[in-house]
């Protein structure tokens, strides 16, 4: 029989810590959207998703990309 447990643990970050942590969760957030909207895309003109191979390619292009100099802290 398989048992799931959890722990509940409370976080108390410094101002640091917290910039760090939205700053993250920021640029996690932007590149989920970025590729969902990509997948939509690609979806509506092939029938087609993307596979995982053509995501990743895409999100090494995307660090390399000067403007969105944020995501590479990911």
């Amino acid at each position: 029989m398989i048992r799931n447990k959890a722990f509940v643990v409370r976080l108390y970050p410094n101002a640091a810590q917290t910039e760090l942590i939205n700053r993250t969760l920021g640029c996690a957030r932007f590149v989920y959207n970025h590729f969902l909207a990509r997948r939509l895309e690609t979806y509506r003109q092939d029938g087609k998703g993307l596979t995982y191979a053509a995501t990743d390619k895409a999100l090494t292009l995307l660090k390399r990309n000067r403007p969105l100099a944020k995501v590479r802290h990911i």
